[in-house]
């Protein structure tokens, strides 16, 4: 009997045991199963308000450089992607025809200086028509003509000469006088020859300068067209030339926000394969709807003096309408739920439920219009903490 009845305690006593170290395991356990949660601020910042649309950067300028003259192209001087400066040489054709025609036109220039009386070599075609020697010699025969009609009119009237003589000196005065006409016309039609020399020598000189080929603008080639030894004919392209700082941001904003848009305002402008956002400025408003579209088309200046933006690109643009301070979190700060937003904070080491209403975006952060105040803490990342669950909070 005393047996049978101390193997029961011993069986309680240790049934007991067990039973009381139970609740310090499973504390350890609760406290082990606590998720560790990071807090951030309610801050009060700027935030802007902007209208996000697509758009195409474009070339601020584009040239198509061609020749003025016909010949063969002696040498281009640029490739695909080559920076030019205003005024530098693009290309060249063989100048020995050109050189040619303008030793011909300076020839023929000098030989009608010569038929006028004027140095070969001069540059000044003024002609004192008074002292032409072709004018001087039909001068000289007109009035002896006259003084010989003269002296006979004066024997006719004493009876010495017979009339026939005052008539033959009539008709050699007028032949006179004609011969004079003639001479001064012949003066001024070598005048009018020398003009026109004087011109061909200019556009020989002209076509000379135009067998080179000069930018007319800072940019990048763009696109070459020719290769050294082509015959090309005038007009023909050669290389096409872009100005790529700044560029040309081309926008359509909807018309439903067509009233927010204005000359000035910035732009914010990323492209695909580039982080960095561009800033620009709004510098053309159409001044009507597009009706087929129903947008307004609008262009911004976008600098790129670093060459980082490439015209035809596709560009994402947020024109900034306006900016002014607002309640902000993260946007993994925010949990959605069946419509419901809500962020969760700390009340004595376990999360509690708050509903907000949330405004607009800004980047990663993320407008609280109602529901907390500045400067209160809420977890970032709250996807999966709930009302009420214990959590470990790591700074």
């Amino acid at each position: 009997m005393r047996a049978a009845v101390f193997i029961p305690l011993i069986a309680c006593t240790v049934a007991l045991g067990a039973c009381g170290t139970r609740p310090s395991a499973q504390a350890r356990t609760d406290a082990d199963d606590k998720p560790d949660v990071t807090l951030t601020t309610v801050a009060r910042k700027p935030i802007v308000h902007a209208i996000t649309v697509a758009g195409t950067l474009a070339a601020e300028e584009q040239v198509m450089l061609s020749l003025r003259v016909t010949g063969r192209l002696d040498e281009l001087l640029v490739d695909l992607g080559s920076p030019v400066r205003k005024g530098q040489v693009i290309a060249r054709l063989m100048p020995t025809d050109f050189e040619l025609r303008l030793q011909q036109a300076e020839a023929a220039l000098q030989s009608a200086r010569a038929r006028l009386g004027l140095p070969v070599d001069g540059e000044d075609d003024h002609v004192d028509i008074g002292q032409a020697g072709l004018v001087r010699q039909a001068e000289a025969s007109r009035v002896e003509a006259r003084s010989q009609r003269d002296r006979i009119a004066t024997f006719v009237t004493r009876g010495i000469s017979a009339r026939a003589e005052l008539d033959t000196a009539n008709a050699t005065l007028e032949i006179m006088e004609g011969r004079y006409q003639d001479a001064l016309e012949e003066l001024r039609n070598r005048q009018a020859i020398l003009a026109q020399r004087r011109s061909e020598v200019a556009l020989a000189r002209q076509a000379l300068d135009d067998t080179v080929l000069r930018s007319p603008l800072d940019g990048v080639v763009r696109e070459r067209q020719a290769m050294a030894g082509e015959f090309r004919a005038a007009g023909s392209p050669v290389v096409t030339v872009v100005r790529q700082d700044p560029l040309r941001l081309q926008l359509a904003v909807p018309e439903r926000r067509a009233g927010d848009v204005r000359i000035g305002q910035v732009v914010k402008v990323s492209v695909e394969g580039n982080t960095e956002v561009h800033d620009g400025r709004i510098v053309r408003v159409s001044p009507s709807i597009t009706e087929g579209t129903r947008t307004l088309a609008i262009e911004a200046s976008v600098p790129n003096a670093e060459g980082r933006l490439r015209p035809g690109s596709f560009a994402r643009a947020d024109i900034v309408v306006s900016e002014a301070p607002a309640l902000v979190v993260p946007q993994s700060a925010v949990v959605v739920f069946a419509g419901v937003e809500k962020v969760m904070t700390i009340d004595g080491g376990v999360a509690r439920e708050r509903r907000v209403r949330t405004g607009r975006r800004a980047g990663t952060d993320v407008e609280i219009l109602e529901g907390v105040d500045a400067n209160t803490e809420v977890i970032l990342n709250a996807g999966s903490v709930t009302d009420g669950l214990a959590v470990t909070v790591t700074r």
